[in-house]
């Protein structure tokens, strides 16, 4: 099992990468027992500021993971390290 680590999708409504990245972050999450949060970029300035030309941004545990298309092999191998 995972040990418990935090991934954030940082996104914003009507975005379908947004919505790709958030059905692959929550089937991984599930299969693992991972936390994940989601955060709006249009009601955080720094992050809208940091990260609008990359979303949807993933980041596990604070850290950028990965950016625009999210590899399920990729975050589950991230999750498990």
């Amino acid at each position: 099992m995972a040990v418990m680590k935090t991934v954030t999708l940082i996104g914003k409504p009507g975005c379908h990468l947004c919505d790709d990245a958030r059905a692959v972050v929550s089937e991984v999450c599930a299969q693992l027992g991972a936390r994940w949060e989601e955060k709006d970029i249009t009601q955080d300035e720094e992050l809208y500021r940091r990260y609008w030309e990359q979303i949807p941004v993933v980041l596990v545990d604070g850290a950028q993971h990965d950016f625009w298309r999210v590899d399920p092999r990729r975050l589950r191998a991230a999750l498990e390290a």
